[in-house]
């Protein structure tokens, strides 16, 4: 008897106490497709509305005769905005290890793909 065609396109599914056990010592090859990690990251941070808010006061705060500090909470509200879209994959892969939801939603929406190391 012949054994069934198997799918070598499909990543077997890894739980997440195994992923949070593992990650540590490298059992894991972790790949992250960054264009939905910066998407992801972004939504789940709400970092988007953060930064209007930062920069929204910092621009309030210029404009009633406070310019440099308006001037640093722009700064800061553009800043942190461009860091956490640089550092989303970390970002996701901190958030994929301290919370299984995350870890199920980010693996099924192919964001996140783990394997087992060779």
């Amino acid at each position: 008897m012949s054994n069934p065609p198997q799918d070598t396109d499909t990543v077997p599914y890894i739980a997440h106490d195994e992923f949070r056990a593992g990650l540590p010592f490298g059992h894991f090859r972790i790949v992250v497709n960054p264009e939905l990690a910066r998407r992801y990251v972004v939504q789940r941070t709400r970092m988007n509305l953060v930064a209007v808010l930062v920069i929204g006061a910092g621009a309030v705060l210029a404009l009633s005769g406070q310019s440099w500090g308006g001037a640093a909470l722009v700064a800061v509200g553009v800043v942190a905005n461009r860091l956490v879209r640089h550092k989303a994959g970390r970002i996701l892969l901190h958030l994929a290890a301290q919370d299984p939801a995350v870890y199920a939603e980010v693996t099924t929406q192919g964001v996140l793909e783990v394997r087992r190391s060779a």
